[in-house]
Order: structure tokens, then sequence, then C-alpha cells
């Protein structure tokens, strides 16, 4: 059974792993250089989304796969990455994940993200979501979607 809560710090460490080894596979669709967003490889980070109520974690049967960062701001959320275990792409987690972000906030009526041009993966996703470009610049395109 798949769940999304917020983390703990001391969930940081399995969500850091997970966020390097995910991140990282963004080579195989695409990414022009080794690396991810900032902080997408640091525990310190990721331990101080967790204590400021931004880390998600996603579970399967209680066991970690996945992570989300969230900045709540009223009626608006932006959503800062998520990022599934690699093992786990392709199956459904990031689709639960977007869904039960969206159903946790209920009074938001504007969700914001970004994600890579060069990422074909991403940015089907997320408009098969129903998410629309909003703006895009030399590195990322900006999505919204609007309740």
């Amino acid at each position: 059974m798949m769940k999304l809560t917020k983390a703990n710090t001391s969930d940081a460490l399995v969500i850091n792993s997970i966020s390097k080894r995910s991140f990282d596979s963004d080579a195989a669709v695409g990414n022009p250089y080794a690396g991810g967003p900032p902080g997408y490889m640091s525990v310190a980070f990721h331990t101080k989304m967790a204590r400021t109520n931004h880390l998600y974690k996603l579970t399967e049967n209680g066991l970690i796969v996945g992570g989300a960062i969230i900045f709540h701001d009223g009626e608006k959320l932006n959503i800062g990455r998520i990022f599934v275990s690699p093992e786990y792409h392709r199956k459904g987690f990031g689709l639960f994940m977007m869904q039960e972000i969206e159903a946790m906030y209920p009074e938001v009526k504007e969700f914001y993200l970004d994600t890579p041009i060069w990422n074909v993966r991403t940015n089907s996703f997320y408009k098969k979501l129903g998410y629309s470009e909003y703006k895009r610049d030399n590195e990322f395109v900006y999505y919204v979607k609007k309740i």
C-alpha cells in the first residue's frame, strides 16, 4: 500500500539516497550533465527540509521509495520536486504522489512546479496530469495547474 506522509529528520538519510539515485538516473533520459537540483544529494538539505515541514516521504508497505519537497502558501503550492527510486519508475508511483499532493491541500487553487527543458519524461508527465506551461527560460519549463 502506497502512502505519502510528512518525513521526519530521521528519514533524511534514506530520502537523500533515493533523491541522488533518482536524479542521477536522469542521465538515461537526456541530462546533458551529471547532477540534479540544489541539495539533491545533501543529507543536511533533506534534514532541513524535514525540520521545516517541507519534506514528504512516499512509502510502499512501509518502505521509503520516494520523496517530495513542497512549499505551501495559502491558495498556492509549489511542488519543489518529486522523486522516486529508479526501480519504481514508470509504475504509477509518481502519479500517485502527484494525486496525493493535490488531495492533501484542498484549499489550494494553483499548483506550481518546474522541470528541466531537456527532461522529456517529466515534461510529458506533468502535461498528462493537466499542468500547463506558463513560462520557460533557457533551462526550465514552468507549469501551473489551476483548480
